[in-house]
Order: structure tokens, then C-alpha cells, then sequence
């Protein structure tokens, strides 16, 4: 967690909000507006006003990890995925779930990485692509793929300096709509917003001169 962090705790849950991971993809305050609260001063989360299990699938709707929940009735807490997925967000960041590693960020399950090139928080999403203008779609070319002999498994991340996201790993590719856009085990992905082959690196970073660690 940043130094941005919350940490609030309830009866039965401890409820996590990392303001530098959030995107306000807004799911928390539209599902349950009685625990995150809108537009009041403090104390705008409040884990009491809901069961452990509801808390847990809040989290789970939370794009970008920005919230976490540990539950202190001994249930069951969130769990790596079963099937590795990137979900790229209509001009929007790249959505990743899964068991992810990446570099210079502590392990996670769910993250927003920047595809626009503008982030400040590089390589998490700040929002930055909104007020930047960008454009990609959300529903990437279907190429032929087999199905993978395994579909989880530690997901690493690398964003390589001044160049695009080194992804390892089984991963399934999906679209807004639900599509299987594509299965690989290893791939590039645009994190300068200049390719013309979204999501994937077709190089451009190096004609626009890309900077980013």
C-alpha cells in the first residue's frame, strides 16, 4: 500500500483504499454507496454497513486493486484467478487479473497499467488518458490461438525502460464484450499509446521517443 492508503477496519473486515492505484472506475460508490460513501468529509468508508462475502465481491468488481478486504471471520478472502486476463479499457488503461508480478510494485491480483503514455504513475494508471485525449478500442482483433495447456500461474510484468510491457506467462487477451481476443505466453503491450497494432508493441515507442523507467 502507498502512502496514499487507508485502512479502515470493521467488526469483521479490515477494508484497504490505495488512492494511488485507484482510476475511479466508480463500481464502489455505485454498488454499495453505504459503504463508500460519497461526498461526505471522513469517515467515507464504512465496512459495518455490509457482510464480509459483500465486501469481497467489492473488491473483486475494483479494476485496479485500489481495494482490498481481509476478513476477520476466518471465510474465504480473494484468491488468485483461474484464468490469467488483460481487459483492454475503451481509451483506457490495460486491465490486468491474475496472480501479477510487477516490477517495482508489490504482488497483486488486480492492476489498471497505462497505455496512453501519459501517466504520472507510471506504469500505473492515473487517469491521465482521459484528459489527453486517447483513443484505443477496447475490442482488439480476434487472432487464431490455441488453448493453453495451463491457464494460471504467476503473470510477470516487466515495463522495459522506454519501451513497452515484457508480459510472461499464460494470459488470455479479452475484449469489452466478452470476446477471446487472443492466448499467449509471453507478448509486448503498448504502455506509449503510439502503436498501431494496440495492444500489442509494434515499435513506435522508439519513433515518438518514448521516456518512461
Amino acid at each position: 500500500m502507498s502512502e496514499a492508503s487507508e485502512v479502515v477496519r470493521g467488526r469483521m473486515a479490515i477494508v484497504r483504499f490505495d488512492a494511488k492505484r485507484c482510476i475511479h472506475a466508480r463500481n464502489c460508490v455505485l454498488d454499495r454507496p453505504d459503504v463508500f460513501v460519497p461526498n461526505v468529509e471522513r469517515e467515507w468508508i464504512r465496512p459495518d454497513n455490509a457482510t464480509p462475502e459483500a465486501l469481497l465481491r467489492l473488491a473483486l468488481n475494483c479494476p485496479s486493486g485500489a481495494i482490498t478486504v481481509e476478513r476477520l471471520d476466518g471465510g474465504e478472502s480473494e484468491a488468485p484467478a483461474l484464468v490469467n486476463t488483460v481487459r483492454p479499457r475503451e481509451n483506457g488503461p490495460l486491465a490486468f487479473h491474475g496472480e501479477l508480478a510487477i516490477a517495482g510494485e508489490p504482488p497483486s491480483f488486480r492492476a489498471t497499467l497505462c497505455r496512453c503514455g501519459q501517466s504520472k504513475n507510471k506504469p500505473l494508471c492515473d487517469g491521465s488518458h482521459g484528459a489527453a485525449g486517447f483513443q484505443a478500442t477496447g475490442e482488439p482483433k480476434v487472432m487464431e490461438s490455441a488453448a493453453l495447456a495451463r491457464r494460471d500461474g504467476a503473470l510477470k510484468i516487466l515495463p522495459l525502460p522506454n519501451g513497452p510491457l515484457q508480459v510472461q506467462g499464460a494470459l488470455e487477451i479479452i475484449s469489452g464484450t466478452g470476446r477471446t481476443a487472443n492466448r499467449v505466453m509471453a507478448t509486448y503491450l503498448c504502455r506509449c499509446g503510439g502503436s498501431a497494432n494496440k495492444p500489442y508493441c509494434d515499435g513506435a515507442h522508439g519513433k515518438f521517443g518514448f521516456k518512461a523507467p
